[in-house]
C-alpha cells in the first residue's frame, strides 16, 4: 500500500476509513530531519486512533517557515523517511504555510501537535472541534529537535572540519 498521496486519492481513503467507524488522527509538521524526538511523538499520535494521517509541508512551505537554507531534506526524501514509520498509515504534502486548509477538508477525529504548542494556538482547532473531534497536545520532548541536530553537526564541523 502506498502511504503518500495527493489529496484526493487521500480523501477517498479517508472516507472508506469513516465508512468501517475508523479514528482517524492528523498531524502535521515540516520533519525536516527525522529523530528520535520525532519517532517517539509519531508513535504516541498513532496510539490515539486507529489511522494516522501525517501532513508535511511542502519544500517551498519550508522555506517560508524556516528561511533559504531549509530544508535539509527535500519533501520526497522527508515522505520516503515517515513512511519507513510503522506508526504512520498515510501521508500528504501541503504547499500552505499552516495546514489549515487540509485540516478544515479532512477533519479528523483527532488533531495532534507537539507540546511546544498549546492547544489554543493549534491551526484547525475549531474546525475539528466544531465537527464534534478533539485537539490533544502531546508533552514536547526536550533535547530533540531538528534545529538542535543542525546546530551541533555546525559546531562538530568548526572544531573539526
Amino acid at each position: 500500500m502506498e502511504k503518500v498521496l495527493p489529496l484526493e486519492d487521500l480523501l477517498e481513503r479517508v472516507g472508506e476509513l469513516r465508512q468501517r467507524r475508523k479514528k482517524i488522527v492528523f498531524t502535521n509538521g515540516c520533519f525536516d530531519i527525522l529523530h528520535p524526538g520525532h519517532v517517539s511523538y509519531l508513535q504516541k499520535a498513532r496510539q490515539l486512533g486507529d489511522t494516522l494521517i501525517v501532513g508535511i509541508n511542502s519544500d517551498r512551505s519550508v522555506r517560508e517557515l524556516k528561511g533559504e537554507l531549509r530544508p535539509i531534506l527535500t519533501q520526497e526524501e522527508r515522505c520516503q523517511l515517515l513512511s519507513g514509520l510503522e506508526s504512520v498509515n498515510f501521508i500528504t504534502i501541503f504547499n500552505e504555510s499552516t495546514p489549515r486548509e487540509l485540516i478544515r477538508t479532512l477533519l479528523p477525529d483527532i488533531l495532534v501537535k507537539g507540546g511546544d504548542w498549546g492547544v489554543e494556538e493549534i491551526v484547525g482547532r475549531e474546525a475539528v472541534e466544531t465537527a464534534g473531534g478533539r485537539v490533544v497536545s502531546l508533552p514536547f520532548e526536550i533535547g530533540h529537535s531538528s534545529s538542535g541536530i543542525i546546530e551541533r553537526i555546525l559546531r562538530r564541523y568548526k572544531t573539526n572540519p
